[in-house]
């Protein structure tokens, strides 16, 4: 038998306002959890946010499930699902315990995918669920929602399972319109499955936004309404909205790594560096604090996350020995969780340092499929970025016959991530692909060719998502386009494709730096003295001398643009 909560609720329709509010604080469950429970050093004594939902178990149960139920909000995963299996210690028949243990088990929006092993005890936990659900249409909603995910374990087309997730979500937000769990579940649900264009992903967008920004209204300490209208605005154009939203969600949750990274997402678009930097700075400290494994013996692949955003706010201010000596922090350490986000972010950001300083011979070095241990077949397009790095080091070295086998590679790894059924990120892929091509033929001394394929990237690119894992692309296509325009004398095309890049990436120090050089050899000094201007305001760190230097003479009427 099992104790069934008085609810304030009916079993079988809507519920009111009148639900249990949970303050999630220090000692919320204290009676709940067993200190051998939490990981050192775990944000147990933090707050985490309010949630809202009230479920048939015991109270100890109850207190156990808020805090999971606020870390799974927070994408917390590895301390979410401790918190859901101590919901079931307390409760063995506490259905939403089992609800919650699965729901920890697939990331919506992250490039990781449940494992075959994952995906058994996603479904096991929601058999268990169901078994145990009690006559209340909302929690049988929630955990029919999660085995419509996990339902054929043994056939492993993600986004099938997304799109049943989804549908099954929608469904319960029809039944429940105004409860803030059902809506912001339903609002993640509709963001993950988002299609690979960009027209359809902003309208999703703009649609869990509308919902997320009316429960945030209501409930303005609801972890999951602040975190995923943050997502729903990390897009183009959007990313100006619920700007409030945005600088107070680290502060719901102050010692939560995602909690304290997400919000640079949005400052990322905005090319608020100081803002990036400070941020992820703290994201890192606290991932640290937040072990991933069951037995908390690996580093969370979140202080990855939070480390590459750091390299990126780094390069953007032109401070290369500051991102040197981040990506450095990211190597020396031990045991980093494995899956698709370290993957991405090992491969990403040594590429990211060399082609950002223009270090072409370091580009060429990369190896690809570092370190071994990870399973790259699994991760196709952090491969891609590596050889994609390397190839364009080799063409902008005049070594077109190691380009054009990246090239190739490149083209296997692209048919490999379709086949996988990841579209989204075989049309990144395939902006490196055309880009690397586009580099090949200004090597082989063919620049119409050069032209074209570069303009086709960067359409590609500016016509589909920026997936989350990203701070941005590994090279902006439109930012290369005018590398490329400058190299072949036409200045003024260059300008138009530097302006494109900063309109879609502000603030980036190479786009700026390029387009004041291409003002410049244009004959448009205004124009170049505005981009140097705002390239020397955003770089008072900067490391990058000769750039520097070049900026404070244009600033004072003095020199030439250089090359």
């Amino acid at each position: 038998m099992y104790s069934v909560r008085p609810s304030s609720h009916p079993a079988t329709g809507p519920i009111g306002r009148g639900v249990l509010l949970a303050a999630l604080l220090f000692g919320s469950m204290a009676a709940a959890q067993d200190p051998a429970d939490s990981h050192p050093g775990s944000e147990s004594a933090a707050p985490l946010g309010e949630v809202e939902l009230e479920i048939s178990c015991n109270a100890a149960a109850q207190a156990a499930f808020d805090r999971g139920l606020a870390l799974l909000h927070h994408m917390t995963y590895p301390q979410a699902r401790e918190a859901f299996a101590a919901a079931v210690a307390a409760d063995p028949a506490c259905a939403m315990g089992h609800w919650g243990i699965a729901m920890t088990l697939f990331t919506p929006l992250w490039p990781t995918r449940p494992d075959a092993a994952a995906l058994q005890q996603g479904w096991r936990e929601a058999q268990r669920a169901h078994a145990l659900a009690p006559d209340d249409v909302r929690e049988r909603g929630f955990i029919a929602a999660a085995a419509a995910f996990f339902r054929d374990p043994d056939h492993p087309d993600y986004w099938a399972r997304v799109r049943r997730w989804e549908a099954a979500q929608a469904d319960l937000y029809d039944a429940f319109p105004d409860d803030v769990e059902v809506a912001t579940f339903h609002a993640l649900a509709h963001l993950a499955g988002a299609p690979p264009t960009g027209d359809e992903a902003r309208q999703r967008a703009d649609s869990a936004a509308a919902i997320l920004t009316a429960m945030h209204r209501a409930h303005p300490a609801h972890p999951g309404a602040m975190h995923y209208l943050v997502h729903a605005n990390d897009v183009p154009g959007r990313e100006g909205q619920s700007i409030e939203v945005t600088r107070r969600y680290d502060a719901a949750a102050p010692r939560n790594p995602h909690a304290l990274h997400m919000p640079t997402h949005i400052y990322t678009r905005l090319g608020d560096w100081d803002r990036v930097i400070s941020g992820n700075r703290r994201a890192a400290e606290a991932a640290l604090e937040h072990p991933a494994g069951d037995r908390g013996q690996y580093v969370w692949d979140e202080f990855a996350h939070a480390i590459e955003y750091l390299v990126y706010g780094h390069l953007q201010q032109g401070d290369d020995v500051a991102a040197a000596r981040e990506a450095a922090r990211l190597q020396a350490v031990p045991n980093l969780e494995p899956g698709a986000k370290s993957a991405f972010h090992l491969a990403s950001i040594p590429a990211r340092l060399a082609l950002e300083r223009g270090d072409w011979a370091a580009a060429a070095a990369l190896e690809p499929r570092h370190p071994a241990a990870l399973d790259w077949d699994r991760h196709t397009w952090p491969e891609a970025i590596v050889r994609f790095a390397r190839g364009l080091g080799a063409a902008r070295s005049d070594n077109v016959s190691e380009a054009r086998v990246q090239a190739t590679r490149l083209g296997e790894l692209e048919a490999a991530t379709r086949a996988n059924g990841e579209d989204l990120f075989a049309s990144h892929v395939h902006v490196l692909a055309l880009a690397l091509d586009g580099w090949i033929a200004q090597a082989d001394g063919d620049p119409a060719t050069a032209r074209a394929r570069l303009a086709e990237a960067a359409a590609l690119e500016a016509s589909i998502p920026k997936p989350p894992v990203t701070p941005g692309p590994t090279l902006p296509a439109h930012e290369m386009l005018g590398d490329m325009l400058r190299l072949q004398q036409s200045p003024a095309d260059a300008l138009v494709a530097y302006e494109h890049a900063l309109s879609l990436y502000p603030n980036r120090f190479n786009s700026m730096l390029g387009a004041a050089r291409a003002a410049d050899a244009a004959g448009d000094q205004a124009a170049a003295r505005r981009h140097y201007a705002r390239l020397l305001s955003l770089s008072a760190q900067g490391t990058r001398q000769s750039a520097l230097a070049e900026a404070r003479r244009h600033t004072v009427g003095e020199g030439d643009g250089g090359d």
